[in-house]
């Protein structure tokens, strides 16, 4: 059985426009701490991304920002995490979250989050790990991209068990951020811990 030791999150480098975004960051950073887990993130001290890393230190959490030097060079850097990870670029900097980290948290944000979270889902299609990923459908915000995941299986272009209960991939969904760590647990400790180290070497 395994353990969910580090958590990665994605997230908007924005607040967004709903109060509810930011609140969703606070509990998850809370429930992050509280849980004794480690949060692996883009290292930012903007937006939903710095809500989420400054409520992991405040409640005594650890965290660990992975940042590439350009984003470092423009001073958005959370420069009170425990660890800070500067990567040459982006890709270094998802290849090191994704080694990080035993399981993966999709909360509101842009094109940005969106890339990094289906970037998980890519992977785990093509079998090259089984980590869990969960999407915080806060507030509906993801509803389109299920909408958009259900026409790809209709029209033929993705497994109808993507959106199943962990039939095939390691992808969820739920509705409020409280869920998000009993979720993840749970998941996590359907894997034998060799299935999360052997997976983290493998990008």
């Amino acid at each position: 059985m395994a353990e969910l030791r580090n958590v990665c999150v994605y997230c908007g480098s924005n607040n967004g426009t709903s109060a509810d975004y930011a609140e969703a960051a606070t509990t998850l950073g809370r429930d992050i701490a509280e849980a004794g887990i480690r949060l692996i993130y883009g290292g930012g001290s903007i937006g939903l991304m710095g809500i989420v890393a400054r409520t992991v230190l405040e409640n005594g959490g650890q965290v660990t920002g992975i940042i590439p030097q350009f984003l470092k060079d423009r001073e958005v850097m959370l420069g009170e995490a425990s660890e800070l990870v500067v990567t040459d670029d982006m890709h270094e900097r998802k290849r090191i979250m994704f080694e990080r980290a035993d399981a993966f948290v999709a909360l509101p944000g842009g094109i940005g989050t969106l890339e990094e979270v289906v970037e998980m889902m890519t992977w785990a299609q093509l079998d090259q790990h089984e980590k869990p990923i969960l999407i915080a459908n806060i507030n509906g915000f993801w509803d389109p991209l299920v909408a958009q995941f259900k026409r790809m299986a209709d029209d033929g272009y993705l497994r109808k068990d993507f959106l199943g209960e962990h039939v095939a991939l390691p992808v969820r969904f739920c509705d409020t951020v409280d869920a998000v760590i009993p979720t993840l647990k749970e998941a996590v400790a359907d894997l034998p811990q060799p299935a999360l180290e052997e997976s983290a070497g493998l990008m």
